[in-house]
């Protein structure tokens, strides 16, 4: 092993049999996806039809239920996400449907989404898998090595301003767009159907709203959506004690436990996160609905080691920048760098 790495911890004798604890929790309910997709959907669309009303005499109060409706879209999009893990229905046939309406909705194609997702949690927190489905993170010794135009790009890219304010529209709006070269030909198809079905969809709703109400009202809430799903991630990994590993020192485990956070969040904030915040129980089984992620983390104290991060101490993360490899921790850049 490289003097530089870190050791792995002990495997805890609770480890060989979390597969069989998230089993009891991994069956979707039916009735539960229902009742979901109902308290999500209907006051999202219900939203756009006030937003109709209130774009003629009140633009204000149509950006505010803009920004209440990209609430729910973020809940939107953690259906669509359960859905990309064939978590949230028995069906196959269902979950890719509900996929489909709910990828339209928060511009983003099923299928090809799916595939990324999939790259992510199979490699989440490999220093030899990075590039996809994560947050560009470079090592202490990568940075100190790069040149100075990379050192540049990298510093605007972890830029907070550029990290939350413009990366989430252009995710949403043009990165989502564009088929990546390694996915599957069925994969880069459905980016294609995708991008057909938004253009449709564009229309609707320019020919309901007219086309300048309906554009700033659709940016108004991709991009708060956007931002608060790109922050929910961000945070779920980017946190000072977090976890990467090189080689055979990288374990699925102890990636998902030491690597993925639980956010606790007020229960407003985690009721329109649908409960992503238990990150470690849902990337430790990502079969798990995100209805029964809180009652799995509730379970078994197994679960309830692992880093809790509340709204404050998350704001830290925004400073951290380089995995360092000596000491295990994400740290600022170099003083002087």
């Amino acid at each position: 092993m490289n003097a530089n790495e870190i050791a792995p911890r002990p495997e805890a004798p609770e480890t060989a049999n979390w597969r069989q604890l998230v089993k009891r929790y991994q069956a979707p309910s039916l009735s539960k996806s229902l009742w979901q997709l109902g308290n999500t959907l209907i006051p999202y669309v219900g939203l756009w039809g006030l937003m109709y009303y209130t774009v003629q005499w009140s633009w204000p109060l149509t950006l505010a239920l803009a920004a209440l409706a990209a609430l729910f879209l973020v809940r939107v999009f953690i259906i669509f996400h359960d859905c990309g893990h064939g978590a949230y229905f028995r069906s196959k046939w269902l979950n890719n449907a509900v996929g489909f309406v709910t990828g339209l909705l928060t511009l983003t194609p099923y299928r090809h989404w799916k595939w990324q997702h999939a790259v992510h949690h199979g490699t989440s927190g490999n220093l030899d898998e990075r590039g996809i489905g994560d947050v560009w993170t470079m090592t202490v010794q990568e940075y100190a090595s790069a040149s100075k135009w990379k050192r540049l790009h990298y510093r605007v890219a972890r830029n907070p301003f550029i990290l939350f304010g413009l990366v989430p529209l252009g995710l949403f709006l043009i990165y989502q767009r564009i088929p990546y070269a390694k996915a599957s030909r069925r994969d880069r198809n459905s980016v294609h159907w995708m991008n057909f079905s938004i253009v449709v969809y564009a229309f609707g709703l320019s020919w309901i709203f007219g086309f300048w109400n309906f554009v700033c009202i659709q940016l108004t809430v991709t991009g708060v959506s956007g931002t608060l799903g790109v922050w929910l991630f961000y945070v779920q990994h980017q946190f000072e004690d977090t976890y990467w590993r090189s080689g055979d020192s990288w374990d699925y485990t102890a990636s998902a436990m030491e690597g993925s956070s639980f956010y606790k969040l007020p229960a407003v904030l985690n009721w329109f996160s649908g409960s992503i915040g238990y990150h470690h129980i849902h990337h430790l089984s990502s079969r798990i609905p995100n209805y029964n992620l809180k009652a799995c983390h509730e379970a078994e104290p197994f679960f309830q080691q692992v880093p809790e991060i509340g709204l404050k101490r998350s704001l830290r993360s925004l400073h951290l920048r380089l995995w360092d490899e000596s000491s295990g921790k994400l740290v600022g850049y170099p003083k002087g760098s």
